[in-house]
């Protein structure tokens, strides 16, 4: 039974990893779609084959996640916990797809682990919490939303003599490398999250610890995972951050890509944070779309990605707590 059980883990973990791909398409390629800059298909290849790269360069965040928020149980039990946490993360990821919501499959995640580590009655780092995944998660859109529009304004100023038509081009062509910086980040965020799931099953089966190294295996298959799902499209997301939160042009959407790829490089490598790609790339839109007035803004959209973003922890806890209870006849 126990050998079902991790396997159903891993097995889940690897989906998961998929739908945080389809879930977060929108992320790395909305902008760059929104202006022409890029074609669907380039678009959707050059994401996927650069989330898998992103999700290779770091381990950091996978270490966080499987050592040091929630005390996994041994055996059964901790397997329960890990299938509760992975079945509530991934309902919310496609109820919020069909809804063409930007949530944050982290938090998602995240959440699922502390519901179902609380109806488990095991410790929950509330520290580690606090300071490495609350903390960052209300700081990096706020800096999103501020460093783009700074950065919006000053290529504004900057361009202003500039023939309209040779400034557009260059700002698309700029996207290309933007895009691209901002699939490699939101890999570089988003694989280890999967990976440190992966490590907390195996080390709950006795298969292996949780302060051991994260096994090549566990990385590829994260990555491949992450990146296949990437290549699916999840179009309605996309269709969302492209068009109904704020106008994007070549210059907006270039300042919104870059402020977003350098919020997920600093939190995943230099702080080891589990920041969300959404909100920091929904924040960018937001801050650089701003610069061109309020009145611009998608106000009814907004209010109703904010509602999602405060619901995703919210949800997500009390949905891996309630799967938790319902798992244990199960797993012990």
């Amino acid at each position: 039974m126990e050998s079902a059980l991790l396997v159903g883990a891993v097995t889940l973990a690897l989906v998961f990893a998929w739908t945080n791909g389809f879930h977060d398409t929108s992320n790395a390629v909305a902008t760059s779609l929104a202006t022409g800059a890029l074609t669907p298909r380039v678009a959707l290849g050059l994401a996927a084959v650069l989330n898998g790269i992103g999700s290779l360069l770091s381990i950091g965040l996978a270490v966080l996640v499987g050592r040091r928020l929630v005390d996994v149980p041994v055996h059964q039990p901790g397997l329960g916990l890990v299938l509760a946490a992975l079945l509530a993360a991934i309902g919310w990821n496609l109820l919020t797809w069909y809804g063409g919501m930007p949530s944050s499959s982290s938090h998602a995640l995240i959440g699922g682990l502390a519901g179902a580590g609380l109806a488990a009655g095991v410790r929950v780092d509330w520290a580690v919490l606090g300071t490495r995944v609350l903390l960052p998660m209300v700081a990096s859109p706020v800096a999103g939303f501020v460093l783009a529009w700074l950065l919006t304004a000053g290529l504004l100023v900057a361009f202003r003599t500039a023939r309209h038509a040779a400034a557009v081009r260059g700002f698309r062509l700029a996207q290309t490398v933007s895009a691209s910086a901002m699939a490699i980040g939101h890999g570089l965020q988003d694989g280890q999250k999967t990976m440190g799931v992966i490590v907390l099953a195996l080390a709950a089966a006795g298969a292996g610890s949780a302060d051991a190294e994260v096994p090549m295996w566990v990385r590829l298959s994260s990555a491949l995972a992450l990146a296949l799902g990437t290549a699916s499209g999840g179009w309605r997301i996309t269709r969302t951050l492209a068009r109904r939160v704020a106008p994007i042009d070549p210059v907006t959407g270039f300042a919104a890509e870059t402020v977003a790829a350098g919020v997920l490089y600093v939190t995943a490598g230099v702080l080891s944070a589990p920041v969300s790609s959404t909100h920091a790339v929904t924040a960018a839109v937001l801050g650089a779309g701003s610069t061109r007035g309020a009145r611009r803004i998608r106000w009814r959209t907004v209010r109703l990605v904010l509602a999602t973003w405060v619901a995703t922890p919210v949800a997500t806890a009390l949905a891996g707590g309630v799967l938790y209870l319902l798992l244990r006849p199960l797993t012990g």
